[in-house]
Protein backbone atom coordinates (compact mmCIF):
# COMPACT_ATOMS: atom_id res chain seq x y z
CA UNK A 1 0.00 0.00 0.00
CA UNK A 2 1.13 3.52 -0.79
CA UNK A 3 -0.29 6.66 0.78
CA UNK A 4 -0.09 9.63 -1.55
CA UNK A 5 -2.12 12.79 -2.02
CA UNK A 6 -4.52 11.78 0.74
CA UNK A 7 -5.23 8.39 -0.87
CA UNK A 8 -4.40 4.87 0.20
CA UNK A 9 -3.59 2.98 -2.98
CA UNK A 10 -3.09 -0.73 -3.51
CA UNK A 11 -2.22 -2.82 -6.57
CA UNK A 12 1.19 -2.18 -8.08
CA UNK A 13 0.03 -1.23 -11.56
CA UNK A 14 -2.56 1.22 -10.23
CA UNK A 15 0.12 2.86 -8.09
CA UNK A 16 2.59 2.99 -10.98
CA UNK A 17 -0.05 4.46 -13.32
CA UNK A 18 -0.98 7.13 -10.77
CA UNK A 19 2.62 8.17 -10.17
CA UNK A 20 3.36 8.19 -13.91
CA UNK A 21 0.33 10.39 -14.59
CA UNK A 22 1.11 12.71 -11.68
CA UNK A 23 4.67 13.32 -12.89
CA UNK A 24 3.88 13.41 -16.62
CA UNK A 25 5.63 10.13 -17.44
CA UNK A 26 2.80 8.75 -19.61
CA UNK A 27 3.57 10.19 -23.03
CA UNK A 28 2.34 13.26 -24.85
CA UNK A 29 -0.58 11.67 -26.70
CA UNK A 30 -2.69 8.55 -27.05
CA UNK A 31 -0.24 6.93 -29.50
CA UNK A 32 2.69 7.29 -27.09
CA UNK A 33 0.56 6.00 -24.22
CA UNK A 34 -0.47 2.97 -26.29
CA UNK A 35 3.18 2.23 -27.17
CA UNK A 36 4.15 2.50 -23.52
CA UNK A 37 1.31 0.24 -22.43
CA UNK A 38 2.29 -2.33 -25.03
CA UNK A 39 5.97 -2.28 -24.05
CA UNK A 40 5.24 -2.25 -20.30
CA UNK A 41 2.91 -5.25 -20.52
CA UNK A 42 5.68 -7.20 -22.27
CA UNK A 43 8.15 -6.15 -19.59
CA UNK A 44 5.69 -7.21 -16.89
CA UNK A 45 5.29 -10.61 -18.56
CA UNK A 46 9.05 -11.19 -18.46
CA UNK A 47 9.28 -9.83 -14.91
CA UNK A 48 6.54 -12.17 -13.70
CA UNK A 49 8.33 -15.17 -15.21
CA UNK A 50 11.46 -14.18 -13.29
CA UNK A 51 9.56 -13.55 -10.04
CA UNK A 52 7.83 -16.95 -10.22
CA UNK A 53 11.04 -18.86 -11.00
CA UNK A 54 12.24 -19.33 -7.38
CA UNK A 55 8.91 -20.96 -6.52
CA UNK A 56 9.10 -23.62 -9.24
CA UNK A 57 9.64 -27.20 -8.10
CA UNK A 58 13.32 -28.16 -7.98
CA UNK A 59 12.97 -30.59 -10.88
CA UNK A 60 11.49 -27.85 -13.11
CA UNK A 61 13.90 -25.00 -12.31
CA UNK A 62 16.54 -25.75 -14.94
CA UNK A 63 13.95 -25.99 -17.72
CA UNK A 64 12.18 -22.85 -16.46
CA UNK A 65 15.43 -20.87 -16.34
CA UNK A 66 16.24 -21.95 -19.91
CA UNK A 67 12.77 -20.80 -21.00
CA UNK A 68 13.23 -17.40 -19.33
CA UNK A 69 16.62 -16.93 -21.02
CA UNK A 70 15.22 -18.04 -24.37
CA UNK A 71 12.25 -15.66 -24.17
CA UNK A 72 14.34 -12.74 -22.89
CA UNK A 73 16.89 -13.14 -25.69
CA UNK A 74 14.59 -14.07 -28.58
CA UNK A 75 11.32 -12.31 -27.80
CA UNK A 76 11.58 -9.42 -25.34
CA UNK A 77 15.04 -7.84 -25.56
CA UNK A 78 15.19 -7.99 -29.38
CA UNK A 79 12.00 -5.89 -29.53
CA UNK A 80 13.46 -3.17 -27.31
CA UNK A 81 16.81 -3.28 -29.12
CA UNK A 82 14.94 -2.78 -32.42
CA UNK A 83 12.85 0.09 -31.03
CA UNK A 84 16.00 1.91 -29.91
CA UNK A 85 17.72 1.23 -33.23
CA UNK A 86 14.75 2.28 -35.38
CA UNK A 87 14.13 5.63 -33.76
CA UNK A 88 17.72 6.38 -32.69
CA UNK A 89 16.65 8.28 -29.58
CA UNK A 90 17.76 8.13 -25.96
CA UNK A 91 14.45 6.94 -24.51
CA UNK A 92 12.02 4.20 -25.39
CA UNK A 93 9.05 6.39 -26.38
CA UNK A 94 8.86 9.98 -27.63
CA UNK A 95 12.48 10.84 -26.80
CA UNK A 96 11.38 11.80 -23.30
CA UNK A 97 11.97 9.92 -20.06
CA UNK A 98 8.85 7.93 -19.18
CA UNK A 99 7.46 5.13 -17.08
CA UNK A 100 8.43 2.74 -19.88
CA UNK A 101 12.09 3.63 -19.28
CA UNK A 102 11.79 2.89 -15.57
CA UNK A 103 10.11 -0.45 -16.25
CA UNK A 104 12.66 -1.48 -18.89
CA UNK A 105 15.56 -0.66 -16.61
CA UNK A 106 13.93 -2.65 -13.82
CA UNK A 107 13.41 -5.74 -15.99
CA UNK A 108 16.97 -5.50 -17.33
CA UNK A 109 18.40 -5.31 -13.81
CA UNK A 110 16.14 -8.10 -12.61
CA UNK A 111 17.20 -10.33 -15.50
CA UNK A 112 20.90 -9.63 -14.95
CA UNK A 113 20.73 -10.12 -11.18
CA UNK A 114 18.42 -13.11 -11.00
CA UNK A 115 18.80 -14.95 -14.32
CA UNK A 116 21.99 -14.31 -16.29
CA UNK A 117 24.51 -11.53 -15.60
CA UNK A 118 25.57 -11.22 -19.26
CA UNK A 119 22.05 -11.39 -20.71
CA UNK A 120 22.63 -8.14 -22.65
CA UNK A 121 25.80 -9.38 -24.37
CA UNK A 122 24.05 -9.50 -27.77
CA UNK A 123 22.13 -6.25 -27.25
CA UNK A 124 24.60 -3.34 -27.50
CA UNK A 125 21.95 -0.61 -27.65
CA UNK A 126 20.25 -1.96 -24.51
CA UNK A 127 23.62 -1.99 -22.72
CA UNK A 128 24.17 1.68 -23.57
CA UNK A 129 20.53 2.45 -22.70
CA UNK A 130 20.91 0.74 -19.30
CA UNK A 131 23.99 2.83 -18.56
CA UNK A 132 22.28 6.06 -19.62
CA UNK A 133 19.07 5.46 -17.61
CA UNK A 134 21.04 4.16 -14.59
CA UNK A 135 22.98 7.43 -14.50
CA UNK A 136 19.98 9.74 -14.27
CA UNK A 137 20.71 11.32 -10.86
CA UNK A 138 17.58 10.16 -8.99
CA UNK A 139 17.81 6.66 -10.47
CA UNK A 140 21.52 6.45 -9.75
CA UNK A 141 20.83 7.40 -6.13
CA UNK A 142 18.02 4.82 -5.92
CA UNK A 143 20.28 2.05 -7.24
CA UNK A 144 23.01 2.66 -4.65
CA UNK A 145 23.45 0.06 -1.89
CA UNK A 146 21.36 0.93 1.14
CA UNK A 147 18.65 2.67 -0.89
CA UNK A 148 14.96 1.84 -0.82
CA UNK A 149 15.33 -0.58 -3.76
CA UNK A 150 14.25 -4.00 -2.68
CA UNK A 151 17.02 -6.58 -3.20
CA UNK A 152 16.29 -10.17 -4.25
CA UNK A 153 15.04 -12.38 -1.42
CA UNK A 154 17.54 -13.99 0.90
CA UNK A 155 17.17 -17.62 2.01
CA UNK A 156 15.08 -16.81 5.11
CA UNK A 157 12.67 -14.58 3.18
CA UNK A 158 12.37 -17.27 0.53
CA UNK A 159 11.62 -19.97 3.13
CA UNK A 160 8.96 -17.74 4.72
CA UNK A 161 7.40 -17.08 1.32
CA UNK A 162 7.32 -20.80 0.50
CA UNK A 163 5.50 -21.50 3.78
CA UNK A 164 2.89 -18.89 2.93
CA UNK A 165 2.65 -19.92 -0.72
CA UNK A 166 2.05 -23.58 0.03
Amino acid sequence: MVEMDGMKMVQSRAILNYIAAKYNLCGKDLKEKALMDMYIEGMMDLGEMIMHHPFKPADAKEKDLALIIEKATTRYFPVFEKVLKDHGQDYLVGNKFSRADVQLLEVILMTEEEVKPDILSKFPLLKVYKGRISNIPMIKKFLQPGSARKPPMDEKQFADAIKIFY
